[in-house]
């Protein structure tokens, strides 16, 4: 099993550590699509998977969830977030064992989701129904010091409620002089380059597993897809996630890397327990 970067109280000491002071954001990647921004104003997590429950549920099943990595961190040992998103149901990115040792470890913890999951969430974190703060694509909400923004997500379709909600979202993420783009799981659809180039994303943070039919699991984009897509929405930086997480759904990061070398978009690829400072970037907005 892959060892990550940073974790336990080694991944602790260096978050603390390296803990923004100016307008500058420090990344780091929790493993699968989790991702836990900080900044001098305050810290977000997206999407975080920080636990075992996938692999002991699918322990004795035909489609086994065998780690590739360890976990970095205990959920309960976070006790400095602001604010945490779910970009939908399914486990690896709303898991119950990972999101409710967080919520006791940061009282006043904001939750963003997809206001067509909230009646699903809430069974699941059995937490009451007016916690989490619901959106749908085109909405926008203030979580703390972040302006969070929904986008839709093909997972493998927009999928909505009879509302006409979207049970799958991607978010932008506004936060000082940054803009963060976090796709949730995607496919590519027909303009989504139109919806999201008008942010001017900064870091645009995209899934590489691709699709795979004989995963029997909902698709992604592909390395390609992924580095196209970050060209053409304008993103100065890519960051890809979503793989090194279960052996049966998973891509190495090459094709990703290759292609948008290619295209001259320019990546950062981490290890779990790794970050990435955008001390050396300038914003769009700035």
């Amino acid at each position: 099993m892959k060892k990550p970067c940073l974790k336990d109280d080694a991944l602790l000491q260096a978050v603390r550590d390296s803990m923004p002071v100016d307008e500058h954001l420090v990344i780091w990647w929790l493993g699968q699509s989790g991702f836990l921004i900080c900044s001098s104003r305050g810290t977000l997590l997206f999407d975080p998977y920080l636990s075992e429950s996938l692999t002991e549920k699918y322990a004795s099943t035909d489609k086994p969830h065998v780690r590739i990595t360890e976990r970095v961190i205990d959920p309960g040992r976070l006790d400095f977030i602001d604010v945490v998103t779910s970009s939908h149901n399914h486990t690896d990115h709303l898991d119950a064992e990972t999101l409710n040792p967080l919520r006791k470890a940061n009282p006043n913890l904001k939750m963003v989701i997809p206001e067509a999951n909230r009646h699903f969430v809430c069974q699941r974190l059995g937490c009451e129904s007016d916690w989490p703060l619901g959106l749908s694509d085109g909405e926008s909400l203030t979580a703390g010091p972040f302006q969070i923004h929904a986008v839709p997500a093909a997972h493998e379709s927009i999928d909505r409620d009879d509302r006409g909600f979207s049970h799958y979202l991607g978010y932008v993420v506004g936060i000082g002089p940054w803009t963060i783009y976090h796709s949730g799981d995607t496919m590519h659809f027909d303009g989504m380059e139109d919806i999201l180039r008008p942010f001017g994303i900064d870091i645009a943070i995209l899934p590489i597993n691709g699709r795979r039919p004989e995963r029997r699991v909902a698709g992604n984009l592909d390395g390609r897809q992924a580095a196209t897509l970050a060209r053409d929405i304008g993103a100065t930086i890519a960051i890809p996630c979503h793989y090194d997480m279960f052996e049966f759904n998973t891509e190495s990061p090459e094709l990703f890397e290759s292609v948008a070398a290619g295209l001259g978009q320019q990546t950062q690829t981490l290890l779990n327990g790794q970050s990435f400072s955008t001390t050396a970037m300038t914003p769009k907005k700035g």
